[in-house]
């Protein structure tokens, strides 16, 4: 199905409620294309937009975290709303979002913001998302559309549907993309750039408002699959949420070491280590509400890691080398598959700067004094 060509907006208005998401690596900008919306779980393969107009006429902002802030960015530099209205649960923050240009306007309060948008993105942590529902309801506009961008998506349905308007349509969405930094100034307009946003609509959602959603997020350089928000919750608890945990933990285990001071790990930290504190120095509000809304799936996933764990120590403890090794070759393999499909830079150190070396002269002892 290929998009119309069109002379008008899509949508009058759009609101975002924003929050900092899960940590990944950014790949480099590439070209913007707008794909048709892709069968379950498949990436949408992409075109050029044709249409010269705004897909949106407004698109508002309720909170302007990470990833909202990167909408507003990226739906500006791709002229995909005409105008942006933005809000922020802190004076301090709708200040800031004033003084770096990310919205035409900024007002007071969420429901302010949707009065009259066409698409409302609750960008917040996920245990907050049922009552932002419940303050937008009344004033969303008929034929709305809403989403979000949480990274659990049965709870946040559960706890979003029941407040929102019969005349609305409802597409709840994880954009899978983050850096460890939160609020208005960590956002930039590349972040979704080849990266996965997955929605995961109801059975009965609107397929016009889902091809329009999957379309938006196409616009902001994402690749759009679709499934169901129980699979979403299975998949995420082992690519994300159970990896988050370990990281936390791992680095709080090592705080807690008596017998290694915190100047030691900070000093002698090696790369395995430092990529865990990257992963743990994400936003606490927003991973707590996470693993308390993905109980299911995280407490499922984290039995099967715990299982595994002890089946490696076994081996550990029986000198059992062929276990250890058929492990250590089957990761290494997923590893270079992740490369290979263009998820993470196979460049070394994950394409970390390295450090330039002063090279001394060689010493030559046995050097007369005049050569």
């Amino acid at each position: 199905m290929t998009k119309p060509l069109s002379t008008a907006p899509q949508f009058r208005r759009l609101a975002l409620v924003a929050v900092t998401s899960c940590v990944g690596v950014t790949p480099p900008r590439t070209a913007f294309g707008s794909p048709t919306l892709p069968l379950q779980g498949r990436v949408a393969t992409g075109r050029p937009l044709m249409t010269t107009a705004p897909q949106f006429r407004r698109l508002a902002l309720i909170g302007v975290g990470l990833i909202g802030s990167s909408i507003a960015r990226a739906a500006r530099a791709q002229k995909l709303a005409g105008s942006i209205v933005a809000t922020a649960r802190s004076a301090k923050t709708r200040r800031r979002v004033m003084e770096l240009g990310l919205a035409d306007q900024v007002v007071d309060t969420n429901a302010a913001a949707v009065e009259g948008a066409d698409l409302v993105i609750v960008c917040i942590p996920v245990g907050q998302c049922g009552a932002a529902a419940r303050e937008i309801g009344p004033h969303l506009a008929p034929g709305a559309i809403v989403s979000d961008v949480g990274s659990v998506k049965a709870q946040v349905a559960h706890d979003m549907a029941p407040h929102l308007p019969a005349n609305v349509h409802f597409v709840p969405a994880h954009p899978v993309a983050g850096t460890e930094y939160s609020g208005p100034d960590a956002g930039f307009a590349e972040l979704f750039v080849g990266r996965w946003c997955i929605l995961t609509p109801a059975q009965h959602a609107d397929a016009v408002a889902v091809q329009r959603l999957s379309e938006f997020w196409s616009g902001l350089g994402a690749k759009v699959a679709i499934m169901s928000a129980a699979h979403h919750d299975l998949v995420l608890a082992i690519t994300s949420h159970v990896p988050h945990l370990i990281a936390y933990t791992i680095v709080g285990t090592a705080d807690d070491l008596s017998a290694v001071t915190r100047s030691e790990v900070l000093q002698y930290s090696a790369g395995g280590f430092r990529d865990f504190t990257r992963i743990a120095a994400s936003d606490p509000t927003m991973w707590r509400d996470v693993f308390l809304a993905n109980k299911t799936g995280v407490l499922e996933m984290l039995g099967r890691f715990n299982r595994d764990l002890a089946k490696l120590a076994d081996a550990i403890e029986a000198a059992d080398g062929d276990t250890l090794f058929e492990l250590f070759t089957r990761t290494r393999t997923i590893r270079r598959g992740i490369v290979a499909i263009g998820q993470d830079s196979e460049a070394p150190d994950f394409g970390r700067p390295r450090p330039s070396l002063a090279l001394a002269p060689l010493p030559r002892p046995y050097a007369l004094e005049n050569e």
